[in-house]
């Protein structure tokens, strides 16, 4: 096949039109679309462009057989149908099998009569044609007979590897049941077994010994429109350590979140892990391990491996994709989001976008215990990038409401690390993150001490160790105030600080609870109470979202206070009287709507959006420019 004149990207295919043995056809189509598809290679394609509509003429002298022509009338490249429906034309004409055996345009027993006899599919499939929600109903059920939740990971995985559109369907349909399972707290355990699970690459492993040949990595993935890179190195996996190569459960779990909570296409996304080597030694010891088995890489190679890396990224996909460092450890994660956020669109969820859902919560918990977030201290159990980072955005919202200086504003935020109060006694031994936050007090080495000496009218742990919060911490916090807000945020379930359940009896029901993991209702004195759970999936699809429909360049900490005051808007009274502070994730595709249009009108106000002019009804257009699992027509 070869193509004269114009050559264009896969776009959206709508219309179809037929030609047979020797014939030309032309057809008019626009410019953002594909043009045609072809039985072989003999086939060629003819465009031009006289100054309207593109002009393709198609001339096949050799083939018996005809070859399908397509047009979509499409003219907006982020549509979510954009690059949709190419390859079932391009390769399903000769084998229906193809069509059956491509995850993105396969759709089972959903195929219809005339689709399977346009494609080639007849004998291929039991002769029952049966609906997408049938599917649905089947394939819940089926998940539904594991008692193991890494085995419905695993069955989940599996469908998204067969049939994409069903996948996203079952998770967009039952969010508050799934994503658990293919998110935190079972991800974690994925992770673990990486190497033991791993079937199918889902996303790019670039290794310290592709050094010099990463753009060339770059474009061995046959997706160009990427719009979402999430990288991992692997090297703090929610707080279980350093999985090295197996980290990039997370990256894929993320994105299969961007785009069932935030609507943005599959073809978009891009997972991508940074393998480094690991300094686990299970790992480099375990016959299964998937990465390299040496220890990781000194800081100088590092450093040289991400700037290259940065550098391709941009040059293979432009000053708009965004790049979402994921589990990174701290001595990395703060330098990495410091040196490329003036010059990339950097984003770290674990510092920037827990920093936003935690703030949500507590603009939604004043509503129940009073004041401004300036009438309130805060004590932290955790000074690492989820600490340090919810504790700024904290500090800078008390900044604007106030009117005082941010330095000023800090002092309403004490944290904790593993050697006690960070305290000005300490600053000379203290990490740069963390000497913004040492203030003026004697030292203390244990939190319940570090409780009774601040007095704290909220508690945060981010310290990756479970069960901190002790009954004599809990019952501590209760007797200095009438409602305490604990948030128990590290996960997975294992190392959260404290249960659902012990936060509610310590306190005698009066605790205002939320975690990073879910928790499930708890009965205490024939009272139910229901926890929230403060997890980054609320804030990153929605904000990424609004990042992409606006042509954002850059991040800004006024886009993250953006998200957190939309979220919060959606709690509603009813969800304050059954103690939640987080609005349900059942519909979480409207309130990531609703984040997208507050981030998006931000980046606006702030000269940083591209994509002009600004739409009248930004949180129409978000919901519009939304990914559909549902099946698409083949014609």
């Amino acid at each position: 096949m070869f193509i004269k004149g114009t050559t264009f990207k896969n776009k959206s295919l709508m219309g179809v039109s037929t030609m047979t043995q020797s014939q030309s056809l032309k057809v008019s189509i626009h410019p953002h679309t594909v043009v045609a598809m072809m039985h072989r290679p003999e086939t060629s394609v003819g465009v031009s462009v006289d100054n309207g509509p593109m002009v393709v003429e198609v001339v096949d002298p050799k083939l018996k057989e005809h070859c399908t022509v397509v047009d979509s009338g499409f003219d907006d490249v982020y549509a979510e149908d954009a690059e949709e429906i190419v390859t079932p034309f391009s390769v399903s004409i000769a084998s229906g099998c193809s069509l059956l055996r491509n995850p993105r345009h396969n759709k089972g027993l959903a195929f219809t009569e005339k689709e399977r006899d346009a494609h080639y599919m007849r004998g291929l499939l039991p002769p029952v044609v049966i609906k997408q929600e049938l599917q649905v109903k089947k394939t819940m059920n089926d998940i539904r007979q594991y008692d193991v939740p890494l085995h419905k990971y695993k069955a989940m995985m599996e469908l998204q590897e067969r049939n994409e559109r069903l996948f996203y369907k079952l998770l967009v349909e039952n969010v508050e049941e799934l994503l658990p399972i293919v998110y935190t707290p079972t991800v974690g355990e994925a992770c673990q077994k990486y190497g033991s699970i791993f079937k199918r690459s889902q996303g790019l492993f670039i290794s310290i010994e592709d050094k010099g040949r990463i753009l060339e990595i770059l474009n061995n993935w046959p997706e160009k429109n990427i719009q979402v890179i999430v990288v991992t190195d692997g090297e703090r996996i929610l707080g279980l350590g350093d999985l090295g190569c197996q980290g990039m459960g997370i990256p894929v779990g993320k994105l299969s979140l961007y785009t069932a909570l935030g609507g943005i296409r599959p073809s978009a996304c891009l997972p991508i892990t940074i393998d480094v080597g690991t300094n686990n030694d299970k790992l480099l010891n375990d016959e299964f391990y998937i990465g390299l088995r040496q220890k990781r890489a000194n800081t100088q190679e590092y450093a040289e491996l991400m700037n290259e890396f940065m550098s391709a990224v941009k040059q293979n996909y432009g000053e708009k994709v965004i790049i979402q460092f994921e589990d990174f450890a701290n001595h990395n994660a703060f330098d990495l989001l410091a040196k490329y956020s003036p010059t990339h669109l950097v984003f770290n969820d674990d510092i920037q976008g827990t920093a936003a859902v935690v703030l949500a919560g507590l603009i939604s918990a004043l509503k129940l215990v009073g004041g401004s977030l300036a009438d309130h201290r805060f004590l932290f159990l955790g000074a690492g990038e989820a600490g340090t980072g919810i504790a700024e955005l904290i500090a800078l919202e008390i900044s604007k409401q106030t009117h005082v200086p941010l330095e000023e504003a800090r002092k309403k935020v004490w944290l904790v690390d593993s050697k006690g109060l960070i305290v000005k006694s300490r600053l000379n031994s203290l990490q740069q993150f963390k000497k913004p936050w040492a203030h003026e007090h004697q030292p203390v080495t244990d939190l319940l001490d570090a409780v009774k000496a601040i007095r704290p009218t909220v508690l945060v742990g981010s310290s990756g160790v479970g069960q901190t919060f002790t009954k004599e911490v809990v019952e501590t916090m209760s007797s200095y105030n009438k409602k305490p807000v604990i948030l128990a945020l590290s996960n997975p379930t294992s190392q959260s600080e404290c249960t659902a359940e012990q936060a509610y009896t310590w306190s005698q029901g009066c605790a205002i609870f939320a975690s990073g993991s879910p928790f499930g209702p708890v009965e205490y004195n024939g009272k139910i109470y229901m926890s929230g759970q403060s997890n980054n999936a609320y804030i990153f699809p929605g904000f990424g979202l609004g990042l992409i429909i606006s042509g954002a360049t850059r991040v800004h900490d006024d886009m993250l206070l953006a998200a957190s005051k939309a979220l919060a808007a959606q709690v509603t009274q009813e969800h304050l009287e059954k103690g939640l502070i987080y609005p349900p994730f059942a519909n979480i595709r409207k309130i990531s709507a609703c984040i997208a249009a507050k981030v998006a009108a931000k980046a606006y106000e702030l000269d940083l959006a591209s994509r002009l002019p600004q739409p009248e009804n930004l949180v129409a257009y978000a919901e519009s420019r939304m990914y559909s699992p549902n099946y698409q027509i083949y014609r």
